[in-house]
């Protein structure tokens, strides 16, 4: 239950823990459980938080790299964003084109990207200039 409400570590102490000065630890990115003594425990258990963290960024950084596509027309468009994930395509920064494609697609702009792609091109819609793309994608 913790697990779901996003609890990183559980720490579990029951009779027999007590008695043999032991402590059950549960990780929520793995669910993998370790009994361990509880000697040191806080040490041992800044070091693991420390490496749930690197370990859900790296999978969420992983997951959107591979759910990320870049496409050039808006007919790939509307093909990939029916299959979800990210798209990055240009737009012309009109509020107009925007809703256009908010209203048929249901996809939204999530940001602009400081890094990655910044040539300009031509809108996906509209063909007017666009000076790089945006990152596109619906809300569920």
């Amino acid at each position: 239950d913790y697990e779901l409400k996003g609890v990183p570590v559980r720490l579990v102490i029951g009779g027999r823990d007590l008695e043999n000065n032991t402590i059950e630890v549960m990780r929520r990115d793995t669910l993998e459980k370790q009994t361990l003594s509880c000697e040191n425990i806080e040490i041992y258990v800044q070091n693991l938080l420390e490496e749930i963290q690197a370990n859900i960024y790296k999978k969420a950084f992983d997951y959107r790299h591979t759910h990320t596509f870049t496409v050039e027309t808006y007919d790939e468009f509307k093909k990939k964003i029916e299959e979800g994930g990210f798209i990055l395509a240009h737009w012309d920064g009109t509020t107009e084109t925007e809703e256009k494609i908010k209203e048929e697609t249901k996809a939204t702009i999530r940001c602009i990207p400081m890094e990655g792609d910044k040539k300009p091109g031509k809108c996906i819609v509209t063909g007017k200039p666009s000076s790089c793309r945006v990152l596109f994608a619906r809300a569920y």
